[in-house]
């Protein structure tokens, strides 16, 4: 079984998409891929919805196993990330396992 590693960021009070700090975030988060091998799959983007209650950024990431997730997160390229977005944002986070298409 693989593991599916969600986040949903939220701009703190006053921050937004005009902050030059959340473009370089998301850049960073972006090009995870490129650079994390671990990384099976990726898709992240900003909110569409206009709704008050919702989160501004979101990714979903795909892992072979836990042992991939440890290293994503203490590849570089993340803990960069994770700076970035600590400046700006509060985030929630959930891993949870999928069924992968190698698994089949």
């Amino acid at each position: 079984m693989g593991i599916r590693h969600v986040v949903l960021f939220k701009f703190k009070d006053g921050l937004d998409w005009s902050d030059p700090r959340a473009a370089e975030a998301e850049s960073v988060t972006r090009q995870h891929p490129r650079h994390i091998p671990e990384i099976v799959h990726w898709q992240c983007g900003r909110n569409v919805s206009g709704r008050p209650i919702a989160h501004d950024f979101a990714l979903v990431g795909d892992f072979t196993d836990r042992q991939a997730v440890d290293r994503y997160l203490t590849h570089p390229d993340h803990v960069r990330g994770v700076e970035l977005w600590r400046a700006i944002a509060d985030w929630s986070v959930v891993d949870f396992e999928v069924l992968l298409k190698s698994d089949t």
